[in-house]
């Protein structure tokens, strides 16, 4: 059977790299990169270091609207599927790229895959979330991480096709950890472990407002702590716009974004980590590290089981409090499997060869 396998930014790369792996040893698979996000950490070293097959094709799309960046997306996916005439196509999350995919699969018709499907943070205003609905309405099968994820496509009337196989983004964590343990960044930056909070700042409702993006930097500011700030790029040109750069870089450890493995052994030193990543959530949660989350909710309730993460918003006292907060005592569920998700999610397939 051939499998297209759809990614379009990095956190999705690493989360099919174990698929990957497991669809290769019985089926083929053509790796197709959007090109949504380009990012230039994305070198031979990247593939190499996780064991990522480089993409067969790169269609190079780049950052737009959302509108024109969906569509532009798929017409290249049809004439890639056109070209190559999957059997089956393999959707990752809640990127444009995830709809893309999901889109030309289903009019083709091929049928659809969605790995993570069932996340909800039940708020419309993200393009995630409608990206995720959408995705899952059009999937023939739906592989969920989580419990929750299949009760939530249950409420939706969603039940054929559900499968809940675990967590993905786990299975990277726990191959990956003693690799990252290798790591001496910490070192390097002259930090100490448990001396310092990580941050990851991303998302446009808190990036590209001015008023936001400065009560969390002062927030920061205000911790008296050691503040570790991998940047990532629109983040920059938020900070640099506003005239906020000179003193993030002044009072931050400011670093350029970390390759995987950098970035685990940054978390796994870390006292905690102040984000609004999804994915930096659960990496938190799967090392055993207490999260600050810059949101109101959040598409993986799990974490915030026994306190190991706390949702604060961007109010600058809010941030402040969940920093000072008390680490968390209770054992971590668990919620995101056993670790074989990607092996689960290759035999579901095999049935469809």
């Amino acid at each position: 059977m051939k499998i297209a396998s759809i990614v379009g930014a990095r956190p999705q790369f690493i989360k099919a790299a174990p698929v990957s792996r497991e669809i290769r040893k019985h089926h083929e698979e053509v790796l197709v990169h959007t090109g949504q996000h380009y990012d230039e950490n994305m070198s031979g070293v990247f593939f190499e270091v996780l064991d990522i097959p480089p993409p067969d094709y790169n269609l190079g799309v780049g950052s737009g609207s959302h509108a024109w960046q969906t569509g532009e997306m798929m017409k290249g996916l049809e004439g890639v599927f056109e070209k190559e005439k999957p059997d089956f196509v393999l959707v990752y999350g809640d990127t444009n790229s995830t709809l893309a995919g999901a889109l030309v699969a289903a009019k083709m018709p091929i049928p659809v895959g969605h790995v993570e499907s069932g996340l909800r943070a039940y708020n419309r205003i993200y393009p995630e979330e409608l990206n995720r609905i959408v995705t899952d309405e059009l999937s023939t099968v739906l592989f969920c991480p989580t419990q929750t994820a299949v009760d939530n496509l249950r409420k939706e009337g969603i039940t054929r096709g559900v499968h809940m196989v675990g967590d993905v983004m786990y299975d990277v964590a726990l191959a990956s950890g003693e690799a990252a343990r290798s790591r001496d960044i910490v070192k390097r930056l002259g930090l100490k472990k448990g001396e310092y909070l990580l941050v990851t700042l991303h998302r446009p409702s808190n990036v590209d407002v001015r008023e936001t993006l400065e009560g969390i930097v002062q927030a920061l500011l205000r911790t008296g702590q050691t503040v570790v700030f991998p940047v990532h790029p629109r983040t920059r040109k938020s900070l640099e716009g506003f005239g906020l750069w000179a003193v993030v870089q002044a009072k931050m450890r400011v670093i350029e974004p970390a390759d995987y493995l950098d970035f685990i052994a940054l978390l796994t030193g870390a006292k905690k980590v102040v984000t609004d990543s999804g994915g930096v959530q659960k990496e938190a949660y799967f090392f055993g590290v207490p999260c600050i989350t810059l949101r109101d909710d959040t598409e993986w309730v799990e974490t915030l089981e026994g306190g190991w993460n706390s949702l604060v918003g961007t109010a600058p006292q809010s941030i402040l409090n969940g920093i000072a907060a008390p680490n968390p005592t209770r054992t971590k569920s668990a919620a995101f499997g056993d670790g074989h998700a990607a092996e689960k999610i290759a035999r579901i397939l095999d049935k469809f060869a």
